[in-house]
């Protein structure tokens, strides 16, 4: 089932001599439950179609479907709370509230919705991210890798539709990287949920079930990865 559609998606900057077409035409669908890597040098356009996928900024032309929803149809009430509710974001560098412990970092979203968080789903992500030791804790007080634990818990909580991984372990060493990729892993499977990750790490890349590679904005490949396949059937 046809969970994510881009259709021949633009995004220009500047006029004239100066334009840059940082995204150029790049069109491809995402089923349900897939997790997709897009890699490719840095310039390519990796970060530029996630922030469009996931609502952050607006394509010059073409159109994102999520779940049959043009996503660019909505004004930006509307897409404050698509956000919200259907998109998970996750960042290099976290992006937590540094005031907030971790559990209030990870229901933020669902408190800026006017709703109240579920204790026992709440109690299944911390279990899940190996975070109930440090609950209370401020991100002052967590180390990188717990902080991108908060910032996966965070992006989860709300189940939504679609989680989008910005770079999530190049702020991390190898064995936090490693960690990081089996709670996707979880999450893709346990969840059901569908992964985008933009990585330049190529053994990221390799863990995932599909690859997408960018240059100069376009799509020059993508191929399931068959190693990946093989991986997640032996692990049935």
């Amino acid at each position: 089932m046809e969970l994510l559609k881009v259709e021949h998606l633009c995004k220009v900057y500047g006029t004239g001599e100066n334009e840059v077409k940082a995204v150029d035409g790049v069109s491809f669908s995402v089923p349900k439950g897939q997790m997709v890597a897009i890699v490719g040098a840095s310039g390519s356009g990796k970060s530029t179609l996630l922030h469009m996928i996931g609502a952050v900024d607006r394509p010059t032309s073409g159109k994102i479907w999520l779940d049959g929803q043009d996503v660019f149809r909505q004004n930006n009430r509307e897409l404050a709370i698509f956000r919200r509710r259907q998109v998970g974001l996750i960042y290099q560098f976290y992006n937590l509230i540094p005031v907030l412990t971790a559990e209030e970092n990870i229901t933020l979203p669902v408190l800026m919705d006017g709703r109240k968080p579920d204790p026992a789903h709440l109690e299944t992500i911390l279990d899940m991210l190996g975070l109930k030791g440090r609950r209370n804790h401020l991100p002052s007080q967590m180390s990188g890798g717990q902080q991108q634990r908060v910032s996966i818990g965070r992006a989860i909580f709300t189940s939504p539709q679609v989680i989008l991984a910005d770079e999530p372990t190049g702020n991390l060493d190898s064995r936090n990287s490693a960690e990081i990729m089996e709670l996707f892993r979880r999450s893709n499977r346990e969840l059901k949920q569908t992964i985008l990750i933009i990585t330049h790490d190529e053994s990221i890349a390799e863990q995932c079930d599909r690859i997408i590679v960018l240059r100069d904005g376009k799509i020059i490949s993508d191929e399931a990865n068959a190693a990946a396949e093989e991986a997640d059937r032996n692990e049935i």
